[in-house]
């Protein structure tokens, strides 16, 4: 049997990763540090997924089993045996899971000098491969082949996975909710080793234009709706009831369009229109998914990031600005992120929500040029239209209703 070692057994590993490589047979071995789901998962040796649509479907998922991070002569040994590494864990724990990969690259180089070992980065993060590059090699030994022995698979993470109630989870602390949505988008030319027999699995060639895709079409219709859909209505919950409101729903699927017409002008030879008009109207019918339970708070939370240059909103704004194409949806949808402050079951703001708004209250300014990241010259224009839309909804934040979208126009 094939072997996976997988860092990583929150809500994406088990439910997406690991789920893919156990039901087509591997051996999975999830690394994680939350100690209650490592031992249950050694003592089950499976788990449930439960994916959310109209009627629940549960898949069992087996050949599971755990290691917990701080064991890592285990992990390392796991990885010097392994066929193929994969990681979702998020940007705070790629750190320890690169010292101990590190750490099992050397051990498999001592033992079997010559075979190839490839690692699937399942992080919505952009250059990942350039990221575990340049922080895996200091690690190693000085003679380490690494262009030769390391795959670096890049991937573009399309499922959701909800947030989970206290009450869910207490019910069965290794059930995980998903949606049906079962593919991975990763990177073909990344492979040193033939590409697994996994179903579920779609390699591309160009592996850029597939996280941009994620990013400016999926992210960003996601950011859209949580911002507007919050500005309008500071009690919705769900995704699913923003979408209802069918003001939100066009001002949504209008500001994807645009970005759209970005993407096949960044990528004219991987996308065509209709491609990205039918995956619009896809991912709009998935975001409306009433079962999924998917929140607001949680697709619009950690405005820092989302607002950041590189990603979502101001990563596609920036890509149609220097093409001289319509933006201005994608930036009137920004803006609406600058007053989004919904809370999570517990009341609470996320912290880096709360960090953002206390830097916006003293300067509009200050948020644009050093959290946003725009060129006070080169962008000014985008820097002005930003704060006449801020400006305008400031004075009308506590009336706004939908139909005072057109007012921005």
């Amino acid at each position: 049997m094939k072997k996976l070692i997988l860092f990583g057994a929150g809500k994406i590993g088990r439910s997406f990763i690991g789920q893919l490589f156990a039901r087509s047979g591997w051996d999975v071995v999830f690394i994680d540090i939350f100690e209650p789901v490592i031992n249950e998962l050694n003592i089950r040796r499976k788990y449930n997924v439960v994916i959310k649509s109209d009627k629940d479907e549960i898949l069992e998922v087996t050949n599971v089993r755990g290691l917990l991070l701080s064991q890592s002569d285990e992990v390392a040994h796991e990885i010097s045996t392994a066929d193929m590494v994969a990681v979702s864990v998020g940007q705070q724990g790629l750190p320890g899971a690169i010292n101990l990969i590190a750490k099992g690259l050397s051990r498999r180089f001592f033992q079997s000098p010559c075979l190839p070992l490839d690692i699937i980065i399942a992080e919505n993060l952009r250059n990942a491969d350039v990221y575990f590059k340049d922080n895996l090699i200091p690690q190693l030994p000085d003679n380490y082949p690494f262009e030769k022995l390391v795959g670096l698979i890049e991937t573009s993470i399309g499922k959701m996975v909800p947030i989970m109630t206290p009450a869910d989870m207490q019910h069965d602390i290794l059930q995980v909710f998903a949606e049906p949505y079962n593919t991975l988008i990763l990177d073909k030319k990344g492979f040193k080793n033939p590409i697994p027999d996994v179903k579920g699995l779609a390699s591309k060639e160009n592996m850029k234009a597939w996280v941009d895709r994620k990013s400016f079409i999926h992210n960003l219709g996601h950011a859209v709706v949580s911002y507007v859909g919050y500005v309008h209505n500071p009690k919705f919950i769900y995704l699913w009831e923003a979408l209802e409101v069918a003001e939100i729903y066009n001002f949504t699927k209008d500001a994807m369009r645009q970005s759209a017409d970005i993407l096949v002008a960044m990528y004219p030879s991987e996308f065509t229109s209709k491609d990205i008009d039918d995956h619009i109207d896809d991912l709009l019918n998935r975001f409306k998914n009433k079962a999924l339970g998917d929140t607001i708070f949680r697709v619009g939370c950690d405005l820092p990031r989302k607002l950041s240059r590189e990603d979502r909103l101001f990563g596609a704004l920036l890509q149609g600005h220097q093409r001289k194409l319509a933006t201005d949806k994608i930036l009137k949808a920004a803006v609406f992120g600058f007053f989004f402050k919904a809370t999570d079951s517990q009341g609470k703001m996320h912290p880096a929500d709360i960090e953002f708004h206390n830097k916006l209250n003293k300067s509009i300014d200050d948020v644009l040029l050093n959290i946003c990241k725009i060129n006070h010259t080169s962008e000014l224009d985008i820097i002005e239209k930003a704060k006449e839309y801020y400006n305008l909804l400031t004075k009308n934040a506590k009336l706004l209703d939908i139909m005072k979208l057109n007012a921005l126009k």
